[in-house]
């Protein structure tokens, strides 16, 4: 199988081997020179220490894992038939000149009761305190708006705001930051879709669902228990020494001691150049969930979320128990490998279940809850996806309790770099791999005259992110119209574990999903034995 990582070398921490020749498990040079000058891990950690743990440059990228685990969602493939067209529109008879890809519809909803709408079946991963999503927000939420997609608005947005004001109680009085984001997107709703807010530990002690609830009317608000990237808690850096202290100060874990001495002369002397905020982690128990779901839908909540990682087989058997039982309206679990702004480089590759995996487990664990006749929440599936391949299958294959795909690097991906046409276009230095389709807005985007067409003159206003997220949603949209055409499947509601099948005994075992060599065979047997 070859090896699943090398370690001691990557990309995101910025490090190489000198050599060619790598010793598999350790990822040290099989030759290892005293007098070499850089700079695999090992090498530029003897003097840069803890700073190697995390990609960089940092607030500058995004890192997602490369790991190559066993198994994974391109094990299956999915099936296509030569009859048959399920899904339709009422009354719509099935025949050549109706089952047009053009006609599948990619809408889905999530909700308990009161069900939010999607016209594609994603949503964005948790846009939170990080220098990505603050830099960035405006082109995300005017493209998940327009898109009519859901948009996360992550965790410690309002306790890294610098213009956080706090009550004298210390809970969250006026947060410009939070305001902002909120206000962006919804000046482009129009009815697909909702923003969200997540809530930690230090989030709750603020009192930020207060806030948002009573000064933004919030309809939702998520309960997160972790993420696929990491399980200890958000994080984010500081390159400032007044900054690190300002939020220590509002009770946040920074490292190392912003408060210090040593710490302090170090930052002075240029050796420590930056700070880590860490979030806290939560202790989670059943009794303690199901009151402070109790709580905020007494604050008025009308919906709760539930976001939860990469944890063990027990974590997840709570997260899909217990969201049940409290009447969760969607549960995004999370799957390895990781991708984020920040997060350790180590944990995103070897830390928790796979998504495959994972997903394989919440069906199981799903369909023993049915048979017990209890009602579980929809589900989505977070954990590598960018492809509209990945949304099928998800839905496929976890059939009927998964609604949507959470992504996280590939819907911020468009954002930035529609932002970066428009800087290259003021600039006049558009690389060639854009310039050869045109040099004006009007050129360069495929969908441009589509929202001139819907907005008028407001369209020229947009952020030229959110019509790269526009553009790209599309893509997918389409992609997923075609796949499901070919499955003979019109509506999401419609896909089914029978439209998929495995290509390795290996992941038959996992999932469930029939090998191909057996997938049907007995429909088939029966036509050649007439």
């Amino acid at each position: 199988m070859g090896n699943l990582r090398r370690p001691n070398a990557s990309s995101a921490t910025r490090t190489f081997n000198r050599f060619r020749s790598v010793v598999p498990m350790s990822g040290l040079c099989s030759n290892c020179l005293d007098g070499c000058r850089g700079g695999c891990e090992v090498w530029l950690s003897s003097f840069r220490g803890r700073e190697v743990l995390y990609p960089g440059p940092f607030g500058r990228i995004t890192a997602g894992a490369d790991k190559n685990y066993p198994v994974d969602y391109s094990h299956i493939n999915i099936q296509g038939y030569a009859v048959g067209a399920k899904g339709l529109s009422e009354g719509v008879a099935p025949g050549p000149d109706t089952a047009i890809f053009s006609n599948a519809s990619t809408e889905t909803e999530y909700g308990w009761d009161r069900k939010v709408r999607m016209r594609v079946p994603v949503f964005t991963g948790a846009l939170g305190s990080t220098d990505i999503a603050r830099s960035n927000w405006e082109h995300f939420a005017a493209g998940a708006a327009i898109a009519g997609i859901t948009l996360v608005c992550g965790e410690n947005v309002c306790g890294v705001d610098p213009g956080l004001e706090l009550t004298a109680a210390g809970k969250v009085k006026r947060s410009p930051e939070m305001d902002r984001r909120m206000e962006l997107y919804r000046r482009y709703h129009e009815g697909y879709g909702e923003i969200l807010v997540q809530l930690n530990v230090e989030e709750t002690r603020l009192g930020v669902a207060e806030y948002v609830l009573e000064r933004h009317k919030l309809d939702t608000i998520e309960l997160k228990w972790g993420q696929g990237a990491k399980c200890i808690g958000g994080e984010i850096k500081v390159n400032t020494l007044d900054r690190a202290l300002e939020l220590k100060s509002r009770g946040y874990v920074v490292l190392p001691d912003p408060a210090h001495p040593g710490n302090q002369r170090a930052f002075r002397d240029g050796a420590l150049k930056e700070f880590e905020r860490h979030s806290r982690l939560a202790f989670v128990t059943r009794e303690a969930f199901l009151a402070e779901v109790r709580r905020l839908r007494d604050l008025g909540f009308r919906r709760i979320t539930l976001k939860t990682g990469a944890y063990s087989m027990v974590e997840l058997a709570m997260a899909i128990r217990y969201a049940a039982e409290a009447k969760i309206d969607l549960l995004t679990i999370d799957g390895a490998p990781g991708g984020t702004g920040m997060s350790p480089w180590p944990m995103m590759n070897e830390w928790g279940i796979p998504t495959f995996y994972l997903q394989a487990l919440a069906y199981e664990f799903c369909e023993k809850l049915r048979r017990r006749g209890i009602r579980v929440p929809d589900l989505a599936m977070a954990g590598g996806f960018s492809t509209e391949d990945g949304i099928f299958k998800v839905l496929a294959m976890g059939s009927p309790y998964f609604r949507a795909v959470c992504m996280g690097r590939a819907l911020m991906i468009p954002g930035m770099v529609g932002k970066n046409i428009g800087a290259w276009l003021k600039e006049k230095t558009l690389p060639n791999a854009v310039a050869r389709f045109g040099e004006t807005v009007e050129e360069i985007f495929l969908l441009y005259e589509d929202l001139v067409e819907k907005y008028g003159n407001e369209a020229r206003s947009l952020p030229l992110g959110a019509l790269g997220i526009y553009t790209f949603t599309k893509k997918l949209e389409v992609g997923l119209q075609q796949l499901m055409a070919g499955s003979r499947n019109f509506r999401i509601s419609t896909l089914s574990r029978s439209d998929l099948m495995s290509l390795t005994e290996e992941a038959e075992r996992i999932s469930g999903i029939p090998y191909v060599m057996n997938a049907y065979r007995e429909e088939a047997e029966r036509i050649l034995e007439v």
